[in-house]
C-alpha cells in the first residue's frame, strides 16, 4: 500500500511539473512578436486618398461634398507627420466646376512628399473647352504615366481613355466612344469609361520593361476591374489578361465605387479605396510595403488590410 502510495505521489510531481512547463513555454510564445515584426523594416510607405469629390454645395445624406476640402487637409496634416515616399489621389478630386480645382488644389498640394494625381470621371465635370486641360490643371506629365520608388514600378493609368464625358458631344473621340459602346454592347453606366488600343500597348510596355529590371508593380486606376460590379472599367476583363500575363503586377488600386471593395486572383491584389466624399467620417490611408507584404492602415471609414506578396 506504501508502495503505491509512493508511485502515485512520484506521479503526480512529474505532471505538475509538465503542465508548469507547458504555461511558461505558452507565456514566452503569447510575448513573442511575429517574426516580420522584430525583424524587418518598412522599405518605404505612400499615402492613398480616393475621391475627395470637391464642390462647395449640394450635400446630400450620402455626400457631403462641402465637408471635403476639411477632410482633405486632416488628411495632408497627418500625412505631412509622417515619413512618405509620395501620396495618390485616385480621381475625381472635385465633382463639378473648373474653379473647384482652384479650392482643393491648394491644399494637395501643401503636402512635403511627392505628390501625385490620376484621371475621375468627375474631373471632366467642366466646360468643354477645358476637358483638355484637366491632367495639366493636376500638375499630371500626361494622362497616364509610371514613376519608380526603389525596386518598384507605380503605373497610373487613364480610364476615361475611352468615354462620353471626357470629351465634347460630337468630337471624333466623343463617337468613338458612342461606336465602341454599341458595338460592344455594352449595358455599363456612361460615366464609366474604358482604355484605348494606344494606352494598352503602353501598359505591355512598360510591364516588358519592369519585368526584365526584376521590379515589382503596383497599378494605379480610378476605375476597378475586379471583382466584378457596375462601376467597373468597360474592358475590364481585357486589363486582367494582360496583368496575368507578368507575375510582377502584385496588386492593383482604384477608387470610384465609393462603398469599397477586394479581390484576389492568382496572388494578384484588387483594392478598391472608399470615398473620402462619403458620410461626415473622413476616409484614406496609408500603405507600408515591405519585402514579402503591403499593409494598409486605413483611417476613418478606411479599413486596415494586410496583403501578402507572393512570388
Amino acid at each position: 500500500m506504501k508502495y503505491f502510495e509512493y508511485v502515485t505521489c512520484i506521479l503526480l510531481i512529474l505532471l505538475s511539473i509538465v503542465l508548469m512547463s507547458s504555461k511558461v513555454q505558452n507565456l514566452e510564445n503569447e510575448n513573442q512578436k511575429p517574426e516580420h515584426q522584430e525583424n524587418e523594416n518598412i522599405l518605404f510607405s505612400f499615402g492613398v486618398i480616393a475621391d475627395c469629390q470637391y464642390k462647395g454645395e449640394g450635400d446630400t445624406n450620402a455626400r457631403k461634398y462641402s465637408q471635403s476640402s476639411t477632410k482633405l487637409k486632416e488628411a495632408v496634416e497627418h500625412f505631412n507627420s509622417k515619413d512618405l515616399s509620395f501620396t495618390m489621389h485616385l480621381g475625381d478630386f472635385i465633382d463639378t466646376d473648373w474653379d473647384n480645382f482652384d479650392v482643393v488644389g491648394p491644399i494637395y498640394n501643401e503636402l512635403k512628399s511627392t505628390h501625385y494625381h490620376l484621371l475621375g470621371n468627375h474631373d471632366f465635370s467642366v466646360p468643354n473647352e477645358k476637358k483638355s486641360e484637366v491632367y495639366k490643371k493636376l500638375n499630371m506629365p500626361s494622362e497616364y504615366y509610371d514613376f519608380t520608388v526603389k525596386d518598384w514600378r507605380f503605373i497610373v493609368l487613364n480610364g476615361n481613355d475611352i468615354s462620353f464625358y471626357a470629351y465634347p458631344e460630337g468630337s471624333e473621340k466623343y463617337n468613338f466612344a458612342a461606336t465602341y459602346y454599341e458595338q460592344n454592347e455594352l449595358t455599363s453606366p456612361k460615366y464609366n469609361g474604358g482604355i484605348g488600343e494606344t494606352q494598352k500597348e503602353w501598359l505591355k510596355g512598360v510591364l516588358e520593361e519592369a519585368s526584365k529590371l526584376n521590379e515589382k508593380v503596383l497599378i494605379f486606376n480610378h476605375f476597378p476591374i475586379y471583382p466584378a460590379g457596375s462601376h467597373n472599367l468597360w474592358n475590364d476583363t481585357e486589363i486582367i489578361q494582360i496583368i496575368e500575363s507578368y507575375p510582377c503586377v502584385k496588386a492593383y488600386m482604384n477608387g470610384h465605387n465609393h462603398a469599397g471593395n477586394y479581390g484576389i486572383i492568382n496572388k494578384r491584389h484588387y483594392l478598391t479605396f472608399k470615398s473620402m466624399v462619403d458620410t461626415e467620417q473622413n476616409s484614406y490611408a496609408i500603405v507600408e510595403v515591405y519585402q514579402n507584404r503591403l499593409e494598409v492602415k486605413g483611417y476613418g471609414r478606411e479599413k486596415d488590410r494586410l496583403l501578402p506578396l507572393f512570388e
